[in-house]
């Protein structure tokens, strides 16, 4: 049973191990090695500074932190990843809900993220759509990621 919940500082360390271990695992079947480890670099004070300055929720299973994401006061999906012990489970699902109910909740009506190769499928299934391919150079890889979003009728 996935369980989301806010963010905590103490959750940072659990949050970047998901984030490491997905993109080295999750994606590595997307993206090429040197690509990946350009990606899969974390900075631990800018990442504390971040998670602290805009809603982020984990989700758990048990007392395992399994997964995360944010939202961004302008509706940008920054970060959504999901260990890759756990993808299939419905973690990224529950996530999503979360994130969408905040965005109701907050007046938001336009959801916007950058989504990797591997994550595209699934934001497609969940009714976002591509408005562009685009490519991201990250320490001096370049990548690509897709901007997508989905819109919400007025309530």
């Amino acid at each position: 049973m996935v369980y989301v919940r806010p963010y905590r500082p103490s959750d940072l360390d659990d949050v970047i191990e998901v984030f490491v271990r997905s993109v080295r695992e999750g994606a590595a079947r997307d993206y090429a090695p040197a690509q990946i480890d350009a990606w899969a670099q974390v900075n631990r004070d800018v990442w504390s500074v971040k998670r602290s300055r805009h809603p982020t929720w984990v989700a758990m299973i048990g007392a395992s932190l399994v997964g995360f994401a944010d939202l961004e006061s302008d509706g940008h999906l920054d970060m959504m990843f999901v260990h890759p012990s756990y993808q299939g489970a419905g973690v990224a699902s529950a996530l999503l809900v979360q994130v969408e109910a905040s965005a109701h909740e907050r007046g938001i009506a336009r959801i916007h993220t950058e989504a990797s190769i591997t994550a595209r499928p699934f934001f497609e299934r969940r009714g976002f759509q591509v408005h562009a391919q685009q490519e991201v150079s990250v320490r001096g890889e370049r990548l690509t990621n897709f901007r997508m979003e989905k819109t919400f009728a007025p309530r």
